[in-house]
């Protein structure tokens, strides 16, 4: 089940908050959040759900261990183990048929490939529960008493299954107390209809086009297809592979952002304060200041779960150049258990190593417009990278978008869906900026140095039900519907 379900729109979620707002005491409403998260884990993967139980109970008795026995071996000892049990559990589900095809293609061993489904969001949960159970070692949050309450802040649907990843001690307080007042529902409901409409209307069309140009993902996975692949990708003119890859850099940002702002959304209407996933990436002048401002809750956690503990830039360049290595090594990994989004990590670490390093003093001095360009064309070629698994079809379409496969630059196809999507496309680039953001707090002062907000305060009102009407109109009959974050 996905937000943009229409059976989650107009049943779980309307049942889920119609039995929250009914239960008395915050016990109660906890107990229907637990009920209900589980339930929406459940959906698609019924086995798995004693997985996040059984994770989640693991690293609930080993933190209790370690608050009661903080600042002896004992503690350091649960803490490994913990750390163990989590990450054991996700490269077992996540990357058990990595290793071994790397290893058989290595060796030139001809064995079956272990297939086992991966666990929807088990990178999202195994990374909270990480996160719990350090912040419990390192004295900043206190173990929970109550399993049930931790279970209910690991599942909670709205985060659960692609994030952002949510620390425990951001809510922790709020498991036990929340009090939402009706702006900030109000808040929610438009964030929520903001990032329905963002997936429905922009992410999907955005996603359609790009499969379309450049092959769908499960088209492009399948190895059975490769030679068939490279000759549709081989014929492509060059328009229409740049065409292709601008609109997968669009949709990757409005998906993600919209799940991201569903989830925020729907935190709001019961009180839980998420913090934000995505701060208008593609306005960036460097890879760093990107890094800072896309998947906010991954950055973070890498920060401060892996490159301060190595020693972050409070040591040698040789080794905070090691640092930035290991942490873009893990983040390319994290993404997907394939050889291209490891290259895609380190080709952010090589750029990241630079900046630091000369690049960054040298991007300062340039004028604005040159170092946001700059940033522009190396995001736009590591979506290149992170689309295609296969080697084959990377280089085929880098090549072609040179004309180097013997392509056309331009062919009268390639003008005609150019022209179509042009004006649709210049929409999905200011949905990625804050340019009705500002406009809207523009016309709010204007209406408030009046003496009036009745025309802004109207569209705040009517603005929400007009996007969920639009987006139901979208989804109604549509079945290409992908979440890119869903498998992780």
């Amino acid at each position: 089940m996905v937000f943009s379900n229409l059976f989650f729109i107009f049943l779980f979620l309307p049942l889920n908050l119609i039995c929250y707002f009914l239960a008395g005491s915050i016990r109660s409403k906890n107990a229907v959040m637990l009920v209900f998260s589980l339930f929406f884990y459940a959906w698609g993967e019924p086995v798995y759900v004693f997985l996040l139980i059984g994770m989640a109970f693991a690293n609930w008795f080993l933190s209790r261990i370690i608050d009661a026995s903080r600042g002896t071996p004992l503690a350091k000892a649960a803490l490994i183990v913990s750390l163990c049990i989590s990450l054991g559990l996700l490269g077992v589900f996540k990357y058990t048929g990595f290793i071994f095809g790397t290893f058989s293609h290595i060796f030139g061993i001809s064995s079956a490939v272990p297939q086992i489904a991966l666990p929807i969001g088990i990178s999202f949960y195994t990374f909270q529960l990480i996160s719990y159970v350090v912040d419990v070692y390192r004295g900043e949050v206190p173990a929970q008493r109550k399993f049930w309450l931790l279970l209910t802040y690991v599942s909670l649907f709205h985060q659960c299954i692609a994030g952002p990843i949510v620390r425990y001690q951001d809510v922790s307080n709020e498991i036990l107390s929340r009090h939402p007042s009706r702006y900030e529902i109000s808040r929610g409901i438009t964030r929520l209809c903001t990032g329905l409409a963002k997936k429905a209307l922009l992410a999907n069309s955005c996603g359609a086009l790009a499969d379309s140009l450049i092959l769908s993902d499960a088209a492009a996975s399948n190895a059975a297809m490769l030679s068939q692949n490279i000759a549709v990708l081989s014929s492509r003119p060059a328009l229409s592979l740049w065409l292709g890859v601008f609109a997968f850099m669009l949709q990757i940002y409005l998906d993600f952002s919209a799940y991201s702002d569903m989830a925020i959304g729907m935190g709001l209407m019961i009180g839980f304060h998420y913090k934000e996933n995505f701060n208008y990436p593609y306005l960036s002048k460097s890879v760093s200041e990107f890094w800072r401002r896309w998947h906010i809750s991954l950055g973070s956690f890498f920060r401060d779960y892996v490159y301060f503990p190595l020693g972050g830039s409070r040591c040698s360049r040789p080794r905070m150049v090691f640092n930035l290595l290991i942490v873009w090594f893990l983040t390319g990994l994290w993404h997907g258990a394939s050889w291209n989004f490891v290259l895609w990590g380190l080709y952010f670490f090589v750029f990241i190593a630079a900046e630091k390093l000369f690049l960054g003093r040298i991007l300062e001095r340039l004028p604005s417009v040159f170092s946001h360009f700059y940033l522009l064309v190396v995001v736009f070629f590591g979506w290149v990278l992170f689309r295609f698994r296969q080697s084959e079809l990377l280089v085929t379409v880098l090549r072609g978008m040179f004309c180097l496969n013997g392509n056309a630059a331009v062919s009268f196809e390639s003008q005609i869906i150019f022209l179509n999507y042009v004006f649709f496309l210049i929409v999905a680039v200011i949905a990625s900026t804050p340019l009705v953001k500002a406009l809207g707090a523009l016309w709010e002062k204007h209406d408030s140095l009046r003496g009036s907000t009745i025309g802004y305060s109207t569209v705040q009102v009517l603005l929400p039900p007009i996007l969920l009407l639009l987006s139901t109109a979208a989804l109604v009959g549509n079945s290409y519907n992908p979440f890119l974050y869903f498998q992780f």
